[in-house]
């Protein structure tokens, strides 16, 4: 039985990924961090430094300014660390990776197993596809806050992994001149219940490719990030990310 705390209980994600994890026979649930209150089954407590329990993993759906607090209980306490929150800074960037030399730390900007195989696609898409224009797309919720998403951040830097000298453009208001060649174009749309989509275009000469992620519901997210869970409780201290678990 893997012994979770849910940072960020009280949130969206937070609610499904506590479903989930009730859900699954290989699990306990022992308590829970938020700044909200919610009346639940379970311990809780309103930041991750105040918990007095111990597990065998964190997953954190929180929000990226709590890191610090979060980064502290769990070096404090060498408890491995799933990050499934999105919007850090480099300097955020920079504590986790810091961390990571400490306690193992699972990080992705997305928790779909599906996603993670596009930015696989689009990688090889990038290599194979010389010249085209590359435009991402990514459509939410009215109610996320980041824009563009760490996904549409995420595939794009897995493109300038292959075309180094690639440019993020987020957005074109404003902007007079012609398209450059090396640009990456970030475009984001809020609107409604969207859970979340994801579309990379390749435009060449007379021909479009499209590499396409729709996600149907939350439930993927809080699976991948229990998968996620389940894989970093039998690591070493490091740095793990999806192309880890899916190798």
């Amino acid at each position: 039985m893997l012994r979770i705390i849910i940072n960020g209980y009280s949130g969206s994600m937070g609610k499904v990924l506590t479903k989930c994890v009730n859900e699954d026979s290989e699990l306990q649930l022992i308590c829970g961090a938020s700044r909200d209150d919610l009346d639940v089954p379970f311990k809780t407590y309103h930041k991750m430094s105040d918990v007095k329990e111990s597990a065998d993993v964190i997953i954190d759906f929180s929000h990226h300014s709590t890191i610090d607090d979060t980064l502290f209980y769990a070096t404090k306490t060498k408890t491995p660390l799933v990050i499934a929150t999105t919007g850090f800074n480099d300097d955020e960037l920079g504590k986790i990776k810091e961390a990571s030399s400490i306690i193992p730390i699972f990080h992705s900007s997305n928790m779909s197993l599906g996603v993670n195989v596009l930015v696989k696609l689009v990688k090889e898409a990038a290599k194979a596809l010389n010249g085209f224009d590359i435009e991402i797309i990514e459509k939410h919720h009215n109610k996320k806050l980041d824009a563009p998403s760490g996904t549409a951040v995420m595939i794009a830097n897995g493109v300038k992994e292959v075309l180094s000298d690639s440019e993020c453009i987020y957005g074109r208001h404003g902007r007079s001149d012609k398209r450059s060649s090396n640009e990456i174009g970030i475009h984001a749309v809020r609107g409604g219940t969207i859970v979340g989509e994801h579309t990379t275009i390749f435009a060449g000469h007379d021909e479009v490719v499209e590499i396409k992620h729709s996600a149907q519901s939350k439930d993927i997210f809080a699976k991948g990030a229990i998968a996620a869970a389940k894989f970093l409780a039998k690591q070493e201290a490091g740095y793990y990310n999806m192309n880890n678990m899916l190798d």
